[in-house]
This record gives structure tokens, sequence and C-alpha cells, in this order.
């Protein structure tokens, strides 16, 4: 055991101090941590639940008071998209002994991180000017700084590329999934308020990957085509990329029981890259182009673009922001101001 919530019940004479935070996310990861039921009553005798910002009121200034490292543990969820998510993040992390990346988006950036394949000029322009739905006829569009009658009104910076947490401070442990299992954060809390956790820097979960947990049959793989899942009902009991369909079990770490593949839908590596995979995408490709059963380069090619005509979205679908890719090139003009975005971070986010 390491770390030093293995001395908590014995230095401290109040209940250890437990945050939780919503950054760039779906707020799933908010539903998930309800989802181990009773066991709640278990995690709120332990803890006092210090800020939980979806649940309790709690303000910001009042953590801002506190002495560094007096939160035991928080739980993140979410990436990095804006200044004041930048500006809580490095709060919480001064704040907190222990920084646990909660979920896909605090570890990879899942699917908000697909908007890195767009500027923040883009994003605006689909969401606030040019979408069927959108009625702005002035073409307004969000402002850092807005003058009213009543004084300036403040707004986050938003910043053209999402971060994983990872990317923006120091990161003690990693819980996975889209959102985690709830046995997989019952199993967590458990082991932090036990004092058993891993080394710091370690993802908590298997390290090996759903294709260990899958009970479908597996022989050696020769595909000649890539099929949909709306294209074909797989059979209940051969691997899913046998049968020709995009599973992604094979590069995704385990911990979710293979819940998706038992019931006929194929993995989709929410559960992020098992130990010791740099690049989720750049695995998947290589697992994918080892089973193409062609040796004819035009063939090749028409199997992959008949049958991942989204490669980024399907390879890449969660772990985008976190890849050796990050994001698409920005214009020259636009990676300049994007370096001196953290920066302004704190001053954007306390404006």
């Amino acid at each position: 055991m390491s770390g030093p919530s293995a001395t908590w019940s014995v230095e401290n004479k109040t209940k250890p101090k437990l945050a939780l935070y919503w950054a760039a996310s779906c707020g799933g990861c908010e539903i998930a941590v309800l989802a181990i039921d009773e066991k709640i009553l278990q995690v709120a005798d332990h803890f006092d639940i210090i800020f939980w910002p979806c649940v309790v009121d709690g303000k910001v200034r009042d953590i801002e008071k506190l002495p560094d490292g007096a939160i035991d543990v928080c739980l993140f969820n979410g990436g990095i998209r804006t200044s004041e998510q930048e500006y809580m993040a490095r709060l919480l992390r001064q704040k907190s002994r222990i920084l646990v990346a909660f979920g896909s988006c605090a570890h990879e950036g899942c699917i908000p991180g697909l908007a890195n394949l767009s500027t923040r000029e883009e994003i605006f322009n689909t969401v606030y000017r040019d979408s069927v739905s959108t009625d702005n006829p002035t073409k307004v569009v969000p402002q850092t700084e807005t003058e009213v009658a009543e004084g300036t009104i403040h707004l986050p910076l938003f910043y053209d590329t999402l971060r994983p947490l990872a990317d923006v401070v120091p990161v003690d442990y990693t819980l996975p999934g889209c959102p985690p299992e709830a046995e997989n954060i019952w199993e967590a809390l458990q082991a932090i308020m036990d004092g058993q956790l891993p080394p710091r820097g370690a993802v908590i979960g298997k390290q090996t990957t759903v294709c260990d947990e899958c009970p479908r049959t597996r022989s050696e793989k020769k595909i000649k085509g890539f099929k949909r899942i709306w294209q074909v009902i797989p059979d209940d009991t051969t691997c899913l990329l046998e049968q020709g369909i995009i599973c992604c079990g094979i590069a995704t770490r385990a911990g979710c029981g293979a819940k998706c593949p038992q019931v006929n839908s194929p993995c989709i590596g929410c559960h992020g890259p098992n130990e010791g995979v740099e690049d989720f995408g750049a695995r998947m490709m290589a697992a994918l182009s080892s089973v193409i059963d062609s040796k004819d380069p035009a063939e090749i090619e028409r199997i992959i673009s008949e049958g991942i005509p989204d490669p980024v979205g399907m390879l890449y679908r969660f772990s985008l922001a976190s890849s050796l890719l990050k994001r698409s090139r920005l214009p020259r003009r636009q990676e300049k101001a994007e370096a001196g975005q953290p920066q302004m971070a704190m001053a954007a986010a306390k404006g």
C-alpha cells in the first residue's frame, strides 16, 4: 500500500474530505457515482463531502480559502475546454492530496475531444450561427467580456483545444470508463477508504483487454470486408471481429465485463487503452491491418474505405485528445493564440 490515505483513521480526528467536480463532460460520471446505490451512505459516513457542485451547495471561494492539501481525495471528471475548468483543475490539484481522473473525459478527452477536429470559430459557427435550428440574425457569439448597463459580464475563455486532465495538472490515479462501472467505482472508493491504493500514477483497474473477459469463441481472423453494426445480425457465439464487425475489445482495457459484446454489440473502446498502449487509435489500426485478408493494395483500400468511412470517429472516438495526434492542425495564427491560453486561464477564469 502507498500514499497518505493509509493513516487517515490514525492521524485524523475528523473525517477525511472528499471533493467531486464536473468539467467538460456529459455528466454521466456524476450519475455513475450514485449507481453504487446504498453504498453511497458508507461513502458519506466515511468522508466529509466538502465540494460537489452537482449535488450539494458549495462555493469556489470556500475551496480557495482551504490550506493546500486540505482535501484528501478529489474525483475530477471531464476534460479541460475553458479557462474556468482549467482554473478549477489547478485549484483542486493544489488543495487535494489525491487527484483522480475520473472517467474517460478526464482520462482521454472522450467524445468532447472529437471537437479537436475543428477550430473554436468553426464550433461557434455551428452552434451559434449556421445550424438550421438557430435563430441568431445578428450572429452574436459568446464573448469573454460584455458591457451591460449593470457592469461587465464575464464568461470563461473557450479554448481551441480540449485537453485531458493530466495534460493540465499532475494526476495521481485514473479510473477509466464512460462512465466507470459502478462496481469499479466502489472498488476504487473502498481502496481509498481502506488505504489500499496502488502506486501513484496507476490506472485503477485491470491490465488486460476486453477480449480476455469476452466469452465469445476466437480463432484466426481473416477479414474480406468490415460491416457496420446495422448491416448484419451477428451470431451469438463467434468473435465479432471475426464476423467483420469492428470490435475494439482487442485494444481496450478490461473491467467492464465485456457487457457490449455479450449482447451482440461491439466494444467501442470506452475504457481506454490497455496497459502499455500509448495510442489507442494506432493500436487499433495495427490490429485491423493484421486481419485484412488481402495483399492487393486496391482491394485493401476498398475494404477500408467501405468499412471504415470515419476512421477518426471509429478509432479515436474516446481518445483523440490524449493521442499522439491531439487535434487537427490549427492555422498558424491560432497556434500562437493556443500556446498563450494556459497563461490566460487564471485571469480569465477569475475575471
